[in-house]
């Protein structure tokens, strides 16, 4: 488990309603050879405080509002970074415009539905490249 500055690189924590959904993309982040931790946004805040995920993917759900309640904390958790950690992703069913500028300090990428590998996995190499995220198993 590659560990640096309390945040753990290679754990990747996915939030969502939707058990399914939740599988889908866990199964996509773990084919990338990342760990995986998928929790309902109403426990989730425990586990980003205790885990410190590198990457937080939210399904935002049908009306992009599931993950709401998860937002300050991951507001608090990047502002005590510089705002890098954890990298933010929302699965989304809508395009964000204005009415959703709200989550811009919170959210690095917005990732349309219907979710495919050949959107995903781009999305989230993105982001660990940005932050340096390629860090060497450590033994």
């Amino acid at each position: 488990m590659s560990v640096t500055n309390g945040i753990n690189r290679s754990l990747v924590l996915v939030v969502g309603a939707s058990t399914i959904n939740c599988v889908v993309v866990s199964r996509v982040v773990e084919r990338m050879g990342l760990k995986v931790k998928s929790e309902r946004p109403d426990v989730a805040a425990a586990t980003l405080l205790s885990l410190d995920p590198s990457i937080v993917i939210l399904d935002g759900g049908a009306e992009n509002r599931d993950c709401d309640s998860l937002l300050d904390e991951l507001r608090q958790k990047r502002n005590g970074s510089a705002g890098h950690f954890p990298a933010v992703i929302l699965l989304s069913m809508a395009n964000h415009g204005a009415e959703h500028a709200a989550i811009a300090d919170v959210v690095d990428m917005v990732v349309a539905k219907p979710l495919t590998v050949d959107r995903l996995q781009p999305a989230i190499e993105s982001l660990r490249a940005r932050n340096g995220d390629f860090a060497r198993p450590v033994a």
